[in-house]
């Protein structure tokens, strides 16, 4: 019996000599979206690199992004542009 790939100590339950045997073509999807006119009016830009600044948050909030799991910091990002991009439609 093999042990998992991911080093948990744990039996695998994968066929790993099958996987081995593909090739890689196989494994890898290369196909592309479509970049229609849609993808377009749904891509999300960023601009530039981010600025560290100190900044303070309520206790309750940074506890509820951070009960998400990795990335709160982001997400806290992400909802920030969001009522700025709002605020900037309203005018």
């Amino acid at each position: 019996m093999r042990v998992s790939r991911h080093g948990t100590g744990k039996p695998s339950q994968s066929n790993w000599d099958a996987v081995d045997k593909l090739a890689d073509a196989d494994l890898i999807d290369e196909s592309l979206p479509e970049l229609d006119e849609t993808f377009w009016q749904e891509a999300v830009f960023v601009p530039g690199p981010k600025r560290q600044i100190t900044l303070r948050i309520d206790q309750d909030v940074v506890e509820y992004f951070r009960s998400q799991g990795p990335g709160y910091q982001r997400r806290m990002n992400a909802v920030l542009r969001r009522y700025v991009q709002a605020q900037r439609h309203r005018r």
